[in-house]
């Protein structure tokens, strides 16, 4: 159930940037808000919060280009013909620096980092009586969150990027932003993730009219994801547990309720970008979260669906052999040819049920075909960005790595043993090694298209975890980063072509 709307097109309006590239200094309309004149009040604050949130909502974000560029750079997806050439180049390897899908991306997390700074820097300008130092330091810590997300994904996938932390201004964008060293983005995301968890509410203490807003679960459950990352392994156990002791959260029944619309924001959920068709039907193709379009809903369905959808891409022969012989995650995952789907719909003219009519499986995870006969271009689907299956896993490796497979067995477990999914129980392997391969196809048939693999691979190439490579196109010495994206080196006055990751 969607409870509350990202969108405020008024503030939006003050908050219109993404990355350096972006001119946002346009001549002063006198009869326009500004950000100097706009934050007086929490409301006014809070209006400047929801507008973080729609930033994920936007076109370059979780409406398109976010799932495709994460999806397709791992090893999950193989292509149709419709796939178009940008997304096609990211799933061969083949991109450079003026790649579509490269630079939609970069600046969507940029625009999202630039809404956050906004609210930080303004947040302490409300007066004292319009704004207690509770509420003030709740909002803040919503958008210091999401600024860490934003920075988190940004050092994941192109390493030392530009630093912001303050709104831009003529003179910020004229000397332009230098990238930064990767340890000095880390510091940042760390000091915003820990200003978030002291300050933020648990997901019950927001209460049911605030659900999709971010709960203090978040962000201990990304600093330990970010912990795994960097291969302290240690800090990760400790974040996790709490995530694991708070109460917050269980696994859910029913592993596709992880996926529909009806079941949204569950106790599985930790963190979800919120979507949804009740405020108007549009196709987004160029929103911006910025008021302007239709930007509560996602293509994620139509992109990737079969039949109803425009199949895209369809789920590589090596995902679907590992899952093993009765797991039934498979069947929740992927549709097959004479597969009936559109439950509850009216009977078609000829009286024949709907069925898929496939020359190979295709996705049915975050399609509307189980309840509708086309996906229409848009979805209302929430997507889930981190889930407590994927704690649970991460605690396992964890603690894999710290006190051995009989520790972690337990975790890979519960996750298994679902009553949903209900598969035997595993008994701990001999070796840490036979664990960690264990643990990697879980996380492999739990959490397909989920963004999750490809921040696995990279991971677990950097920590020394992969025995091969999975990805044919792979190139170390090049893919092990991604493009500084040519917009970015041609409009950011402090970066040159030599700025540019290796082999590009």
């Amino acid at each position: 159930m969607k409870t509350y709307k990202y969108l405020k097109p008024v503030i939006l309006g003050l908050m219109m940037f993404s990355s350096c590239n972006e001119d946002i200094l346009e001549k002063d309309n006198p009869n326009q808000l500004s950000t100097g004149t706009f934050f007086t009040n929490e409301a006014e604050l809070s209006a400047g919060v929801t507008a973080i949130y729609s930033g994920l909502q936007a076109n370059n974000l979780y409406n398109r280009e976010y799932f495709f560029l994460w999806d397709m750079l791992s090893d999950e997806n193989v292509g149709t013909a419709n796939l178009e050439p940008p997304r096609a180049a990211a799933l061969n390897y083949n991109f450079d620096a003026g790649n579509k899908l490269v630079n939609d991306v970069w600046q969507g997390l940029y625009r999202v980092i630039h809404r956050a700074n906004l609210v930080i820097d303004v947040a302490d300008d409300i007066p004292e009586e319009e704004l207690s130092v509770a509420a003030r330091n709740r909002y803040v810590a919503q958008a210091r969150f999401l600024r860490a997300w934003a920075y988190n994904d940004l050092v994941s996938l192109w390493g030392p990027v530009p630093l912001h932390t303050e709104p831009a201004t003529p003179a910020t964008l004229a000397e332009g932003f230098p990238r930064v060293p990767v340890e000095q983005i880390y510091q940042l995301i760390f000091e915003d993730l820990d200003f978030a968890e002291a300050n933020l509410p648990t997901k019950s203490e927001w209460g049911a009219s605030e659900l999709g807003r971010v709960p203090k679960g978040a962000a201990q459950a990304l600093k330990g994801k970010i912990h795994m990352f960097r291969g302290d392994y240690a800090a990760a156990r400790t974040e996790f547990q709490k995530v694991i002791s708070s109460g917050q959260y269980s696994l859910v029944p029913e592993f596709e309720d992880n996926f529909t619309e009806e079941n949204e924001n569950n106790a599985e959920s930790i963190f979800e970008v919120q979507f949804s068709t009740a405020h108007g039907y549009g196709v987004p193709w160029n929103d911006g979260g910025d008021g302007q379009g239709i930007a509560e809903v996602t293509f994620r369905g139509q992109e990737y669906t079969p039949i109803t959808g425009w199949n895209n891409v369809n789920p590589s022969p090596g995902l679907l052999s590992a899952y093993e012989e009765g797991d039934p995650r498979f069947d929740y995952t992927f549709y097959e040819d004479g597969e009936e789907y559109c439950f509850g719909c009216p009977e078609k003219a000829d009286g024949t049920p709907y069925t898929m009519e496939l020359s190979q499986v295709g996705w049915k995870k975050y399609s509307n075909a189980y309840k509708q006969g086309n996906e229409n271009q848009i979805s209302g689907i929430n997507f889930r960005v981190i889930r407590y299956a994927d704690v649970l896993l991460m605690m396992a490796e964890a603690v894999n790595e710290l006190e051995g497979p009989a520790a972690a067995i337990e975790y890979v477990n519960q996750v298994r043993q679902r009553p949903s999914v209900d598969l035997p129980e595993l008994a701990a392997p001999a070796s840490k090694e036979e664990m960690f391969e264990i643990i990697a196809r879980e996380r492999r048939v739990e959490l397909a298209s989920e963004q999750v693999r490809t921040r696995d691979l990279i991971r677990w190439r950097k920590n020394g975890k992969l025995t091969s490579e999975p990805i044919a196109n792979y190139n170390p010495s090049k893919h092990a980063l991604l493009p500084i994206p040519a917009q970015e080196l041609a409009n950011n006055q402090a970066l040159t072509n030599e700025d540019q990751n290796p082999n590009y």
